[in-house]
């Protein structure tokens, strides 16, 4: 297969075993996802979705954040880690939508990744899942499937979200990415992998992943 072959095959094998696809973090509208993603830094999805049940209860808006204040949502946030950090980065950014954006989350990359422990990836998850604008957020998932399959050299999350946008049509990229992060979960982890299983890396991956996989299993 060439490489648009190649390109294909993922896109259908995704499509076919992900036609709905739920997305990982639970949120009510674009400020909870916001904390979510934010939380999720360093920390499993479960775990968040474990976390924000608790603190939404509490406060569920900016103007309800600030009231909560920084170490009582630094209480509640501890399980996720980095809760200094993270505890600073919502108080904060909740303050600025309140006062720059009428406590309303932005709809701009540039605005969104202004923001307090806001980055890219972050930024980039809100405009696709929120508000529905093409992007290709890159987690650890997507970087080691990019590299599996030999679409990406995996030296940067940078240069493989540039890959991803080259290789996959736009108006597929809010799906792919979700598709891709359940696919690694389920088929292609970074531990306990079985590439039997792997259709996606078996069929397509990089040659040296894939010798590399199996002298593992002679050792």
């Amino acid at each position: 297969m060439n490489k648009s072959e190649r390109v294909s095959f993922v896109i259908n094998t995704l499509k076919e075993l992900y036609p709905e696809i739920p997305i990982p973090l639970d949120h009510t509208d674009a400020y909870t996802l916001l904390i979510a993603v934010l939380l999720s830094a360093q920390c499993t999805d479960v775990r968040v979705n474990q976390v924000t049940p608790i603190l939404f209860a509490e406060a569920s808006t900016p103007e309800a954040m600030i009231r909560l204040g920084q170490d009582r949502i630094k209480e509640i946030i501890r399980p996720c880690g980095l809760s200094p950090m993270k505890s600073a980065g919502i108080f904060g950014l909740s303050q600025i939508l309140l006062e720059k954006y009428n406590g309303e989350v932005p709809q701009s990359f540039e605005a969104l990744e202004a923001l307090p422990a806001v980055g890219h990836k972050t930024a980039s998850v809100v405009m696709s899942q929120a508000f529905g604008v093409p992007a290709f957020p890159v987690d650890t998932h997507i970087h080691r499937l990019m590299y599996r399959w030999g679409f990406s050299n995996g030296k940067s999350v940078i240069q493989t979200e540039r890959d991803a946008k080259r290789l996959f049509p736009k108006e597929l990229w809010n799906d792919l990415h979700l598709q891709i992060i359940w696919y690694g979960r389920e088929y292609s982890p970074a531990r306990g992998w079985d590439l039997e299983r792997d259709i996606i890396t078996k069929t397509i991956g990089r040659k040296t992943v894939i010798s590399d996989y199996y002298k593992s299993k002679k050792t």
